[in-house]
């Protein structure tokens, strides 16, 4: 673990500081909660230097061995659980409930990853004339792991375990607005032994910089992006003449269609927590519902009722259920969104401005949880992700409406279904343009399952047995005897 405040870069086994630092802010009080060092691009070139280094002699560590570390590092966030939520409630603004089970989510993928890291199978292909075949896999290389500041617990554990399991050396780049807990999760894996270079940190408020430099080397033989579809496309637009291997978890505009069958309370009670979890900052909450007319009102009656009930505050406070927003570019967006969805005729079911609590330590960038009703597809609300507390309610007549309503986007990360009849369920589950699905389920993210996007949303898998292919190669080897 570093030594000091701000020693948060870890190169080749040591953690160390920089000529310049940086502030990391509260986002419910604004207060400072300490300082990272911001890295530059010769740091960044240090980091890759020492995972080449070592990028062999961990390849060649045997898979038992490199699952021990993950199972010993999912242990250790276990037992320390509580300090940790504390830690990632106020550098994030979410509950402390929400950050405890991240964390929670976070040692299960590092144990799944674990497991993946001793299931990495080839095979074997029957033999011609010739001779038999092999198919062999094999670490990609090292990998340059960015994360975001959402959920920057769990999306960092997952990135790191495959890699680590696969065999990659990886160099983690942390949100800028969430390095704390970053870095005492990576000082935790790190503790397990790992040797030298095998794990590097990189807290920077230059992150453009860093990357174009680790771009520009072709050491760097994988990236894994989890953020902005508009960051992520520049990524690939950057690639210049040297092809790596690019995983993409992007942005999202998830739809959730309510049919005429389902069980309203239950979809009430889904679609609330799948909106207003992590104060709607998340790429797979559910931006637009789509309701059958038939239940509208009664639907609206039991979400309106609800989402009166979420309590608004610092993630640290007792019973809070909706936190702050991450800072005011993020806040002005759900307002510009709000008022210009009003402006062409929706109407405020509930919500619709910044929540005041008449504390001045809470200066922070807070927004009631809002219900936008007689929303039309011309409203920035039905095409613009929102990355906050704002639920967009439609109607539908017939399920083929409903269908091209959800697919009416460039985004295809997660989608969600209520409803009891099989057979429709089945037909839109096929129809869908979404990588992830939940069928009246608002959690449907889970370490067995293979998690990412279609269209602009992404490319490539993390998670469940698909997600370690993302960080091997595959060999054909043709013998003959």
């Amino acid at each position: 673990m570093p030594d000091t405040a701000a020693a948060t870069l870890l190169i080749d086994g040591h953690w160390r500081s920089a000529p310049a630092t940086f502030d990391v802010v509260d986002p419910a009080s604004l207060d400072v909660l300490g300082q990272a060092a911001d890295a530059e691009p010769a740091d960044a070139l240090a980091a890759l230097d020492a995972a080449a280094a070592v990028a062999r002699a961990w390849a060649d560590t045997d898979p038992e061995t490199r699952s021990g570390h993950l199972r010993a590092a999912a242990a250790e966030i276990r037992a320390r659980r509580d300090e940790l939520a504390s830690l990632l409630s106020r550098e994030n603004g979410k509950p402390l409930a929400e950050a405890a089970g991240e964390l929670a989510g976070g040692a299960r993928m590092l144990e799944w990853a674990a497991e993946e890291g001793r299931r990495a199978y080839g095979r074997v292909t029957p033999a011609s004339a010739a001779g038999p075949g092999l198919v062999l896999r094999s670490p990609v290389g090292p990998v340059l792991a960015i994360t975001p500041w959402n959920f920057p617990a769990s999306m960092l554990l997952r990135k790191v375990g495959l890699a680590l399991a696969a065999g990659c050396p990886v160099i983690a780049k942390p949100a800028e607005q969430t390095p704390l807990i970053a870095t005492a999760l990576l000082g935790i894996v790190q503790a397990t032994g790992l040797p030298a270079g095998v794990l590097q940190s990189l807290t920077t408020t230059r992150p453009a910089e860093l990357v174009e430099a680790l771009l520009a080397d072709r050491r760097l033989r994988k990236v894994s992006f989890t953020g902005s579809t508009e960051v992520g496309l520049g990524l690939l637009r950057r690639t210049g003449d040297t092809l790596r291997r690019t995983s993409l978890e992007m942005g999202g505009h998830s739809p959730a269609i309510v049919f005429a069958d389902a069980d309203l309370e239950a979809a009430a009670a889904g679609v609330v927590t799948a909106k207003f979890f992590n104060a709607g900052q998340s790429c797979t909450a559910v931006n637009r519902l789509y309701v059958h007319e038939s239940v509208r009102d009664d639907l609206l009656a039991l979400i309106e009722k609800k989402t009166a009930a979420l309590r608004v505050g610092r993630g640290d406070a007792e019973g809070t259920t909706v936190g702050p927003l991450i800072d005011e570019a993020g806040l002005a967006k759900v307002e510009s969104q709000v008022a210009d969805a009003v402006a062409k005729g929706a109407r405020v079911l509930i919500g619709g401005s910044r929540w005041e609590s008449g504390d001045p330590a809470l200066r922070g960038h807070f927004y009631r949880p809002t219900v936008l009703t007689g929303v039309t597809a011309d409203m920035f609300v039905s095409h613009e992700e929102t990355f906050g507390p704002v639920l967009a309610v439609a109607t539908f007549t017939g399920d083929d409406e409903a269908i091209d309503l959800a697919n009416a986007t460039d985004y295809g990360l997660a989608a969600y279904l209520f409803g009891s009849d099989l057979r429709r369920v089945w037909r839109a589950l096929d129809r869908l343009d979404f990588g992830v699905i939940g069928v009246n389920d608002p959690a449907p993210v889970r370490p067995e399952l293979p998690f990412g996007g279609q269209k602009n949303s992404g490319q490539e898998r993390e998670g469940g047995a698909e997600g370690i292919e993302a960080y091997t190669e595959t060999k054909a080897v043709a013998l003959r005897f």
